[in-house]
Formats: structure tokens, C-alpha cells, sequence
């Protein structure tokens, strides 16, 4: 996120931190990604620090630790080296609650180059892409990480707003978010329609899955990639891995071949749709709560109108 969030004191966070040892080190605000709040910690050696809202997220302290540890696992069992995996504490925890709205997890400080979220793969980064969630997918399940159904988590709160029964808190947003539900809400129904359809046609056996291997998430690092954000892990079809990185019949081709999965263009479908719907019902939680105008909220908006253009656009 690009501002602090004004109820977190670093202070209160260095206590945090002790429990890693590393209650005494410097902190800089890194105004980087969407969505959760990082901090470089230390100098000489550093350290990233991930602060997670579990509110805004809608997720719970222990959903987090289950895909946590199941990066981790990724990571110290199958040696998987393209996986950026939390540092646990002396105690073996991978996340540690900051209060009741916030979660911590610590991460290797890796210099590299990263992607930038919207940016169109290259040829070179799509085959690559595609050759490490052919390796993900091959593993064996670690014990932590959960089974994600692919239903919509405030699909309810999306459709109190298309029926006009939503609740709607003051906020420079609100009434602008509300007209173009308003707005799309022929699209969204039929949306909705084809993903419940889509939804009964699943079939195949889960894999374990990164959830958001876009070029955002995509490091250049030591001469090769590193995947990192893996709080949304989780056993799930690969297409929902896959729906983002494949462009063409020779990316599903080389899929296969890597894979021994042929991936199901249906499913293919249903998590691209997923995604927009998912987001849509995301950002009307954040817009019909209270809220003030900031440059994250700003991007916010920006996300909605996007998302339901694309809605608008998918055949």
C-alpha cells in the first residue's frame, strides 16, 4: 500500500518484530504492492517486513498462517528455490498477530528486480512462468495448506448492493461506487449466472497453487525468478494459477508437456471470471465502508472501474 496505515505504531510493530530478534532494528516504509503494508527492517543486513490487514483482506489470522507455512514447507521440505517463503520465529511460527486487525510475517531481503502488476508477460517470462507452476504443481500437498473452493467470499455483500439493500457509510466513494454497481448490474448478474454455471462443471484433482502469479509477484533475482505473495496459497485446480500467465494454444502446450496436465479451458474461464468478480466484491466492501479520500483509495476506484470494464468485455 503507498500510506502507513494511521492506527499501527511502529513501535508497537519493533515489539512485534522481537520475536523474530529483531526488536532493536531501523524500519523504512516501503510503498510497495496492494493490499497488505511492508517495511524494510534493518542496515547492514535487512530484512522485509509484510504487515497484513486482516479486515481489509477479509481473511483470518489463521488462514494467513496456513498458506505461510505452506510456502514454507514449499520452501525447507521440496527445496523449492523460486518460492519466497516467510522466516519463522525461534517458536516455528510463520505470522504473528499485531493486534486484532493486523498480522506479521518476516521475509528475506532479496535484491532484485520486480514486475509491475498490469504489465502484459513477455515471451520469455510466460515460458518461464509456466515451467515453475509446472514444478509447483507437481508437489506433494504440505499438511498446512488449505483447499480453496472456488466460491466468492462477499458474493453475498455483492448482491445486497445489486439488489439495492446494501448499507452505505459516508465516504468520498460511496455514492460514486454505488451508481456504477447500478450501472453494471446487468453485466454483473450475468456474470455471476455464467460463473455458477462454470462452477458445476469443475472436476480434476486439486494442486497446490501460488493464487496470484502475475508480473507484480514476478522477482528477477540471482539470474533467474523468484515468485513472492503467497498469503493467498492453497489446493485448488492449477488452472487458477494458470488462467493469468497462459496467452495461447503453444502456452498450453508447453504446459502439458512440462506438466503432464492438460489444462481444462472451462476452468480456464471460470478463474479469469473469478478474478473480476472476486475483485468487484472486494472493493465494494472497501467503498460502503466509512472511508476518506487517499491515494491508496484513489487506486482503489481506479481497480473498480477497470474491473468492471473487463466484466463488460469477457466473452
Amino acid at each position: 500500500m503507498l500510506e502507513r496505515p494511521e492506527d499501527l505504531r511502529e513501535d508497537e510493530l519493533l515489539r512485534t518484530l522481537g520475536e523474530w530478534g529483531l526488536g532493536d532494528v531501523s524500519l523504512t516504509y516501503a510503498a510497495v504492492g496492494f493490499g497488505d503494508h511492508h517495511w524494510v527492517a534493518g542496515a547492514d543486513r535487512r530484512w522485509f517486513v509484510t504487515v497484513a490487514d486482516l479486515v481489509t483482506k477479509g481473511d483470518t489470522l489463521d488462514g494467513l498462517r496456513a498458506a505461510m507455512d505452506t510456502a514454507y514447507e514449499l520452501r525447507q521440505r521440496d527445496g523449492l528455490d523460486f518460492v519466497v517463503a516467510p522466516l519463522p520465529t525461534p517458536a516455528g511460527q510463520t505470522v504473528r498477530p499485531l493486534g486484532p486487525r493486523y498480522a506479521v510475517s518476516v521475509f528475506p531481503f532479496l535484491d532484485g528486480v520486480s514486475g509491475e502488476f498490469g504489465r502484459e508477460w513477455t515471451p520469455r517470462e510466460r515460458a518461464d512462468v509456466l515451467g515453475l507452476l509446472a514444478v509447483l504443481h507437481r508437489q506433494r500437498p504440505p499438511a498446512a495448506a488449505p483447499v480453496l473452493r472456488p466460491e466468492l467470499g462477499l458474493r453475498g455483500l455483492l448482491e445486497k448492493a445489486l439488489a439495492g439493500s446494501l448499507q452505505w457509510a459516508e465516504g468520498p466513494f460511496s455514492d460514486p461506487a454505488r451508481s456504477l454497481l447500478r450501472e453494471y448490474a446487468p453485466v454483473l448478474r450475468q456474470r455471476l449466472a455464467e460463473f455458477d454455471a462454470l462452477v458445476t462443471e469443475l472436476d480434476g484433482a486439486p494442486v497446490v497453487t501460488h493464487g496470484e502469479p502475475h508480473p507484480g509477484n514476478l522477482l528477477s533475482h540471482d539470474g533467474g525468478y523468484a515468485l513472492v505473495d503467497w498469503d493467498t496459497a492453497g489446493l485448488a485446480p492449477p488452472e487458477r494459477d494458470l488462467w493469468s500467465v497462459v496467452r495461447g494454444p503453444d502456452d498450453l502446450a508447453r504446459y502439458a508437456e512440462i506438466s503432464g496436465r492438460t489444462p481444462d479451458p472451462a476452468a480456464l474461464c471460470l478463474y479469469r471470471l473469478r478474478w473480476d468478480l472476486e475483485e468487484t466484491c472486494v472493493y465494494t466492501d472497501w467503498f460502503r465502508s466509512p472511508h476518506v479520500r487517499s491515494p491508496d483509495m484513489e487506486e482503489g476506484w481506479n481497480g473498480l472501474v477497470e474491473t468492471l470494464r473487463n466484466l463488460a468485455h469477457e466473452r
